[in-house]
């Protein structure tokens, strides 16, 4: 990034750095440790700022508050501690705010057909971290004997999604109810513990 903010536009800079780091590394050594460690701060106080990209405080307001937080949280790790525990960091929290971001999206169309039965459209991802939002979507007490569920627009991701669908399978059939799983894929069936709901 140095080169090319100083104009280096060929690929020959960016073998020259190498290949002096790599002399340095192998031959200079012992000469590098003559330096003045306050001069070596100022290179790297140098490098810092040539390295930011300052622009991207203009994106503040127009991408996601939790891709600022994480870029925030990375840069003061880095300066607290150290580059490789700031980027570990990063990725756990990114990881945990897709998780948070994919259980709130999904959600369920509901429908009757012509024979009375009660249809949900299932759109979204179930996993661990969705399972309460999917449990939360049926009501088996007020739905009709026959109830479906569609999961043509929905993807069955882990094990905590298989027991959640075994769960509410375990409500309607205790409330004397029939719970038909349609499109939903082989695997996945295969891993529910029916004959509680009915696979289609």
């Amino acid at each position: 990034m140095i080169n090319i903010g100083n104009q280096a536009r060929l690929r020959l800079s960016g073998i020259a750095t190498a290949v002096f780091l790599l002399g340095f590394i192998l031959f200079a050594s012992r000469w590098i440790e003559m330096i003045p460690l306050a001069a070596l701060i100022g290179v790297m106080f140098v490098v810092s700022q040539k390295t930011f990209a300052w622009g991207s405080f203009r994106l503040f307001g127009q991408v996601p508050k939790a891709d600022i937080f994480v870029g925030l949280l990375v840069a003061g790790i880095t300066v607290i501690s150290d580059l490789a525990i700031a980027v570990i960091t990063g990725v756990i929290i990114s990881a945990l705010v897709f998780a948070w971001e994919h259980a709130k999206k999904i959600q369920a169309k509901t429908t009757l057909d012509v024979d009375g039965k009660k249809i949900y459209a299932l759109e979204g991802t179930l996993f661990f971290a969705s399972t309460s939002a999917f449990q939360s979507l049926f009501s088996p007490a007020d739905d009709p004997q026959q109830v479906v569920i569609d999961f043509k627009a929905a993807r069955v991701v882990d094990h905590s999604a298989l027991a959640a669908i075994d769960t509410l399978a375990m409500k309607y059939q205790a409330a004397g109810k029939t719970l038909r799983l349609r499109h939903l894929s082989r695997i996945a069936g295969s891993c529910c513990t029916m004959p509680r709901a009915l696979l289609r």
